[in-house]
């Protein structure tokens, strides 16, 4: 009995020494296979503001925080189309001219220095939005103005403004419905001008804009159900109006802790502004989507495309996909610290900080409360009789 404990322990000993190394190389060719077998081999963004008009100056907030977001994390200007209804950066009202804020404090500045507006003012309609996605302008339209995207483009579409029940209207004057957007959509997919696309929509009822989508590999996010608003945040008494809207305001909260090598997945910006802190009930769609949310990377739709990666293990990669990724370790003696990327501007502690003394402003109401207190104090004393020495 003894020998056949010794057989058995001997007998699995020589099973670990024999697998282990199988076990660790393919770990490493399945990380190859995954990491040069992508999808897409490049990313497009388009990102819409919808509304004109001082009071909606959390729309045009809330589509430059994404542009920002998405320029951060490697998507260049080339690659975004970039529509502006209004520009409260040079409006006559604004106490900061040249700049864009989504927080309160006004720590940072969403319009930056280096803005690049494709389609601005009166030129953001519902035909050219429609013609930028399907790729019907004219042939004097610029670069700059097209999505130049091909059948392995993973485009992220951002739209922000005021909608209903199955639309979303433009400039106040017009209204884009959920199948015309459908409908344009489908066109993308028949003349293969996507590989998938992220849809994210902040706006009053803006599930009810992805309900008639039928286009295979489409995702889709929005900011409230049908029957319900999306409400806005920070407000401002210096400006008189709201910053940003709730869901944009968490989404960028996330996003700022996205870096290029970021393992988030969609799983995780599904959970972004839950209803405890949007009030409105976010929703998403996954059904026309063909793989798994929680396999999809955040940056395969806010990041470019980076065939980068940091490892200490040399791999030898073949020419046909036929043939397996060997695999050899190289063992080195000297202990180096681990390789990541630099930290980016550090707007997760910004956006959480109070405001400044210089920037504290009374509440509303007090102005009115404290003259009418003096006034009051004034006719206890001296009554309105000496109301003429004052005039």
């Amino acid at each position: 009995m003894a020998n056949y404990f010794t057989f058995l322990s001997i007998f699995a000993f020589i099973n670990v020494l024999v697998f282990l190394p199988v076990i660790h190389g393919n770990s490493f060719e399945t990380k190859a296979s995954q990491f040069f077998s992508s999808g897409h081999t490049n990313n497009w963004a388009v990102l819409v503001c919808t509304s004109r008009f001082w009071f909606n100056y959390r729309h045009v907030a809330n589509v430059l925080s994404v542009y920002r977001s998405v320029k951060r994390l490697g998507i260049p200007d080339s690659h975004i189309v970039l529509m502006l209804a209004d520009d409260m950066a040079c409006n006559h009202r604004n106490p900061k001219p040249a700049t864009v804020f989504s927080h309160k404090n006004m720590e940072l500045n969403v319009y930056g220095d280096d803005v690049e507006v494709d389609y601005r003012g009166y030129e953001v309609t519902v035909e050219n939005f429609l013609r930028v996605l399907t790729g019907r302008l004219p042939q004097s339209t610029p670069r700059s103005k097209r999505l130049l995207s091909d059948d392995r483009s993973n485009i992220l579409i951002y739209l922000t403004g005021h909608g209903g029940n199955g639309f979303l209207k433009f400039q106040d004057s017009e209204e884009i419905s959920n199948v015309e957007l459908a409908d344009a959509f489908e066109q993308m997919w028949q003349k293969r001008r996507y590989n998938e696309l992220l849809f994210i929509i902040d706006t009053c009822q803006g599930a009810s804009m992805y309900e008639r989508f039928y286009s295979p590999n489409i995702m889709a996010l929005a900011s409230s159900q049908v029957g319900e608003d999306s409400l806005s945040h920070q407000p401002d008494l210096a400006i008189g109006v709201h910053l940003m809207d709730r869901y944009t305001f968490y989404l960028l909260e996330f996003l700022e802790d996205i870096h290029p090598a970021s393992q988030a997945n969609m799983n995780d910006l599904f959970k972004v502004c839950p209803k405890s802190q949007c009030v409105s009930t976010p929703g998403h769609r996954t059904d026309l989507f063909l793989r798994d949310p929680g396999s999809v990377l955040i940056t395969d739709f806010f990041g470019s495309v980076r065939k980068v990666e940091i490892t200490r293990e040399a791999i030898n990669l073949t020419t046909t996909a036929e043939q397996p990724v060997e695999v050899t370790s190289v063992r080195r003696e000297v202990k180096s610290e681990a390789l990541s990327y630099v930290d980016q501007l550090p707007v997760a502690e910004i956006i959480h900080q109070k405001p400044k003394q210089k920037d504290w402003h009374p509440p509303d109401g007090f102005i009115l409360g404290l003259w009418t207190l003096i006034l009051l104090v004034f006719f206890k004393t001296y009554g309105i009789k000496h109301l003429k020495h004052i005039f």
